[in-house]
């Protein structure tokens, strides 16, 4: 195939024939791309590691993937507190399970069990439960929600507190939430599929709406972690979601009038004006 240069010998310039017209933009092309390269943060693998952990069910011990906390870069948080991270799903990674008996909870929760709560996952979920095999190098989001699935399962089975209900299922709409977002960032989800995950997302913070709210009155603080006012805020945020605004709005001016910190009367001064905003819109006085 004739170059582009062909044909410049028989005008004495036949040792610019092989020139690539375009090499110095190539060249620049390349640096830019390896600066590109250079500038992004750790992949979602290098961000995890594997460890173990002592089963209190069955006794063995077992490896699960967790993340790097120290390593990855918080970008933010969504208005309920959902973090975000540079290059991972942070959520992904906070159930443990056991692949000998299904144990499975939220780190957070994962250790001493009472013998009765023992007997009561041997009887209902490790005599029963049939574990897909996975191979993958990172959790992929079906295997994340099926891990935090099986670990609601557990939760409920053992008769745990509230809270630790409400938290699994704040955490699983977090992760259907990310599940979400990564489908359309991809352009590889329909809009059955996202209107599909919005419904699944939307079911999983009702009940931890309902579960945190009943857990406030019924357990002493910190609850899931939280101390009164970071769950008061949470819920103020999900009664807002859920369009209670009078609940909202009388747990945020609550707030205000205390004596929290101001990183927490900012967010509820923001989630106020908002009340405000979407009480006009919809007519409300």
């Amino acid at each position: 195939m004739a170059g582009l240069l062909d044909g410049l010998e028989s005008l004495g310039l036949g040792n610019l024939e092989n020139l690539d017209v375009f090499a110095e933009e190539k060249k620049q092309a390349k640096a830019q791309g390896a600066a590109a390269e250079e500038k992004k943060g750790p992949t979602e693998e290098e961000l995890i590691y594997d460890k173990e952990f002592d089963c209190p069910v069955c006794g063995k011990k077992f490896t699960a993937k967790v993340m790097k906390s120290g390593k990855a870069k918080l970008l933010g948080t969504d208005a309920d507190m959902r973090p975000k991270y540079e290059g991972i799903d942070s959520n992904k990674y906070d159930v443990l399970l056991c692949g000998r008996c299904g144990y499975s909870a939220l780190v957070r929760y994962h250790g001493n069990l009472l013998p009765t709560q023992v007997k009561l996952i041997k009887d209902n979920i490790s005599s029963n439960i049939k574990l897909k095999k996975y191979d993958e190098p990172t959790y992929s989001y079906e295997q994340a929600l099926e891990r935090y699935k099986i670990a609601l399962a557990n939760a409920v089975v053992k008769k745990c507190k509230i809270s630790e209900r409400a938290f699994i299922c704040l955490k699983t709409a977090w992760l259907i939430r990310g599940m979400k977002e990564a489908g359309v960032a991809e352009n590889k989800i329909s809009a059955e599929e996202i209107a599909s995950y919005e419904a699944q997302e939307k079911e999983y913070l009702k009940n931890a709406y309902q579960g945190f709210y009943e857990a406030r009155s019924k357990e002493n603080p910190p609850i899931a972690g939280m101390d009164n006012a970071t769950l008061d805020y949470l819920l103020a945020q999900l009664a807002f979601r859920f369009g209670d605004y009078g609940t909202s709005l009388k747990m945020v001016e609550a707030l205000l009038m205390s004596r929290e910190s101001a990183r927490i009367k900012n967010k509820a001064l923001d989630l106020k004006e908002a009340i405000k905003e979407a009480k006009a819109k919809a007519g409300e006085a």
